[in-house]
């Protein structure tokens, strides 16, 4: 006999067979994002559901000798340490399906805070609301889930289309081994015209020169502190867009049905984002797409700088790259809207603005200064006005 209807008030489907189905489809999770789910989805994504060959061991040898040659460009450019604990670095190329597995473990405490703030009780669910405590049961029970679903999506998104490591301008762990996505690459260059040899040699320097970047502590903690502070601010979300949107399920005892109709509502990014972003996050908005702005256009001054006397087709390679990252896809924006990164064109020309504008008044050397004291991290201010920010760093005390 089922015991679909039995009472408890420690279950919010109790007594509600469609929800009480609902909870077995979705399973449960003793976390804030159900990680099997989130592996699964991603890796299903990123393969489109079928096998990948492996790389390729040429490629893996080519890599090996071109990350050297991008190693001594990219230290002599920046002036930064590129050392792990000592030791050099080295670009590998990898699987699609490795790629996912890596980005899910490197940006596992970033999706988990936001996590955390997506599948929080609504604000001003109320204990003597019984439609809130409701929603508060569902979104307990689907939440890891659901929020699952969206990270897998967006890192096997990423997957299919990436190039390295760092397509997402953020920083990961410390480690030995920068990533280049070998089938993507190769298809990369197939589609532009372009050899091999070329894109490989510019995409090392581009993991290189974020490498050296977020190897810079002061920075890499500036980042993370706005990325935490960002998605931490769905944490305050009013919920009832959301519990609209719930609403609109039609309840049915297909389970295949409910499952269709699931995806259909979580499947949109614009969904479960857009009815959870709040007010509070635009205070972050700010101070991150500033810093955003100037890292995105040092890192494409830098390897314009250093690839355009290594690479004859370097300039070819840049444009195409850089077009895919401003001709954005839904699942892109998906990206921004759980992260703050919105890579639009008026912000990567901001960042360009302001490098250009650096150069301009002083010369390359004088750039080099931009992640050497935490002092030095220019203000949104100063961001739209470099002569300020020159000014600033020139004075006696900050010698």
């Amino acid at each position: 006999m089922s015991d679909s209807g039995s009472s408890n008030p420690e279950d919010p489907f109790s007594g509600l067979p469609f929800f009480a189905d609902l909870g077995k489809l979705l399973g449960s999770s003793s976390g804030p994002v159900n990680w099997d789910a989130a592996r699964q989805f991603a890796l299903g994504l990123a393969t489109d559901g079928g096998s990948e060959p492996n790389v390729d061991p040429a490629h893996r040898v080519k890599l090996a000798d071109l990350s050297r040659i991008a190693e001594l460009h990219v230290a002599k450019s920046t002036d930064l340490d590129l050392t792990v604990e000592g030791a050099s670095a080295v670009v590998v190329p990898v699987t699609r399906s490795e790629w996912a597995r890596r980005t899910l473990a490197d940006y596992k405490p970033l999706f988990e805070s936001l996590a955390q703030g997506l599948n929080a009780t609504p604000q001003g669910a109320g204990d003597d609301d019984p439609a809130a405590q409701l929603l508060g049961g569902i979104m307990k029970m689907i939440g890891p889930m659901t929020t699952a679903m969206s990270i897998g999506s967006m890192v096997g998104h990423l997957a299919a289309r990436g190039l390295g490591g760092y397509d997402l301008p953020i920083p990961r762990p410390s480690s030995r081994e920068l990533m280049v996505v070998d089938s993507n690459v190769t298809a990369f260059a197939t589609e532009w015209s372009v050899p091999f040899d070329d894109v490989a040699l510019w995409m090392c320097i581009h993991e290189f020169v974020h490498h050296a970047l977020f190897g810079v502590e002061h920075v890499r903690e500036r980042f993370e502190t706005l990325l935490n502070a960002y998605t931490a601010g769905f944490q305050s979300a009013d919920g009832s867009a959301l519990e609209a949107k719930l609403g609109d399920i039609e309840p049915t005892t297909d389970l295949a049905g409910l499952q269709q109709q699931l995806q259909s509502l979580f499947g949109d990014p614009e969904v479960l984002l857009g009815a959870m972003r709040t007010p509070a996050q635009e205070a972050v908005v700010r101070d991150l797409e500033a810093l955003l702005a100037v890292a995105v256009g040092w890192v494409d001054y830098q390897i314009d700088h250093i690839a355009t006397g290594l690479i004859a087709s370097s300039g070819q390679i840049a444009e195409a790259i850089r077009r895919r990252r401003v001709t954005a896809g839904p699942q892109d924006r998906f990206v921004e809207k759980m992260l703050g990164l919105d890579l639009r064109r008026d912000l990567v020309e901001r960042g360009r603005g302001f490098v250009s504008g650096v150069i301009e008044r002083s010369d390359h050397d004088q750039l080099a200064k931009l992640w050497h004291d935490p002092r030095w991290i220019p203000t949104p201010n100063e961001v739209d006005a470099p002569g300020l920010w020159l000014a600033r760093i020139e004075l006696p005390d900050l010698d």
